[in-house]
Formats: structure tokens, sequence, C-alpha cells
């Protein structure tokens, strides 16, 4: 039983990742708390579903289709109601929480209710130390490494990378050496995007593809990014890995109903213990 913990552990984490280092990267960036990301994770799902089951493009073009389509909607997003409010916090969580609202009604609207089925990638069964678990899972754990390890690359290599690295030590000083901020944070909001969609696409198989899927994703993210400390992404991925093996091991041990109120705990016991989360600091790198 304990393999198995820790593979399924993995996997959550794996996935959780995706989603809070793309909440991270656009805070400490752009100073904004993005709460339209679950958007992005359950957009991607549903655009791999509408590609794939309503279009018929095979499964692997629909879901990098989805995956581009989220981004580019993220960067629509940015352009269009973030940017304008971006000297104001508080603006941007509301506009970013009436769109997250909005997008699920449409969803809503437009596929119903229902649970929508997303067929998996990966179909086999794979047995590793005597545990069988679905190749799904196993493809969502080692896209979601090689995804943050590509961003971390992306970040460190290339000049956009080292433009958004600028931008997010100092916004002002990287305006004045001629950087396009206004360009980075769209950017950054795209990258941001197609992480959550990625994620989306990756666990849509084995979760449920309904219009109020973002919500929870949401939750787990802001849970993640408030541990690991708000603009830190090193502390987001230990931060994952301390939830998707603290779910797993509740889910187990104690029961499987329960696993969802361990993001809520971990949220008050660090804003009682440790407001900084473990990592807290300004910059996303």
């Amino acid at each position: 039983m304990v393999i198995e913990i820790v593979i399924y552990a993995a996997v959550s984490s794996a996935i959780y990742a995706m989603l809070a280092v793309g909440f991270t990267l656009i805070f400490g960036v752009a100073r904004v708390l993005n709460l339209s990301h679950g958007t992005f994770y359950a957009l991607g799902a549903y655009f791999t579903y509408t590609y794939n089951g309503l279009l018929k493009l095979p499964l692997f073009v629909a879901a990098l289709l989805a995956i581009a389509t989220v981004a580019a909607f993220g960067v629509a997003i940015e352009r269009v109601m973030v940017r304008p409010l971006r000297h104001s916090g508080l603006a941007v969580l509301m506009i970013t929480l009436a769109m997250s609202l909005l997008i699920e009604q449409v969803l809503f609207l437009t596929f119903g209710s229902e649970t929508q089925n997303v067929p998996s990638l990966v179909s086999d069964k794979v047995t590793v130390f005597d545990v069988d678990i679905s190749g799904q899972r196993l493809l969502a754990f080692g896209v979601s490494v090689v995804l943050i390890s590509g961003l971390w690359l992306f970040i460190q290599r290339t000049r956009l990378g080292n433009a958004i690295l600028a931008v997010s030590q100092d916004a002002e000083g990287a305006q004045y050496m001629g950087i396009n901020i206004n360009r980075v944070f769209a950017s950054v909001m795209g990258l941001s995007a197609a992480l959550a969609a990625a994620a989306g696409v990756l666990a849509a198989p084995f979760s449920k593809v309904e219009p109020g899927m973002g919500l929870l994703p949401m939750t787990k993210a802001f849970s993640i990014v408030i541990l690991g400390g708000l603009g830190s992404i090193r502390g987001s991925l230990l931060a994952a890995i301390v939830l998707g093996f603290s779910e797993t091991l509740v889910g187990y041990l104690i029961s499987s109903s329960l696993t969802e109120l361990v993001s809520l705990v971990v949220i008050l016991l660090v804003l009682i213990l440790r407001p900084a989360g473990l990592f807290g600091k300004h910059v996303a790198f």
C-alpha cells in the first residue's frame, strides 16, 4: 500500500504543481492575483472535449489545440480586462472572479450540467512495483515534470525569459532598460493559462469534466501558493508535494471524503502560524 500511496500522491502533486506554478508566476511578475486561474483548467478540459468529441479531431491534436486556445484566451484577458485595472489589486481580483463565474455559466448553458467524457491519451494500465496504475496518470506525471522543467529553462535561457525575470525583480527598472512590460505581462498570462490548461487536459480523463470543475483546482492552487509563499516558484513546488501527499494519506488512511478539507486546513494553519509561507518573497524566481 505504501508504494500505491507514493505513486498516486506523486501524480496529484504533479497536477497541483502545474496549477500552482502558473498562479505563482502571474503574481510574482505582475503582482496580481488571478481568480480566473481555475477557469483555464476547466477550459483546457472542455476545449479538448469539443475538439475531439464534437469536431472529431485526433485526441492528441485536440489536446494541443486546447492548450493553445486557452493560452490565447489568457493573453486576451490580460490585455482587455487586467491591464486597464492593474494599478488596483482589488479591481483585478473582482474582474477575474467575475470572469470565472461568467465562463462557468457559459459552460453550463453550452454543455449542460452533466459530466462529459474525455478519453485517455494513454488507455493501457502500467504495473509499477506490483501496483496497477493507469497510463494516463503516469503520462500526467511525466508531462508535468517536462513542462515545469521547460518553463524553468525558458526563463533562464531565453531573451523573453530574461525579460520576465527582470520584470519580476523590478518592473520599473526593467521598463527604463527598454523592456516592454506589457508584452511581458501578456506573455506571463499566456504561460500561466497554458500550464493550467495542460493540467486540465491531463487530468480530465480521470476527473469530472463539469462546468464547476475549476473551483476546486483554484482552491488547491491558492492553498499551495499560500503555503509555499506568494511569488515563490520553489515554495509552490514544495507545497504542491506536501499537499498532494497529505491528501493521498488522508484519503487512504482516514476517508476519501475528507481529502478536500486538507487544503482549507492548510490555509488556516499557514495564515495563523506563518503568514509569509515557506519561502515567501516578492519575485517569481
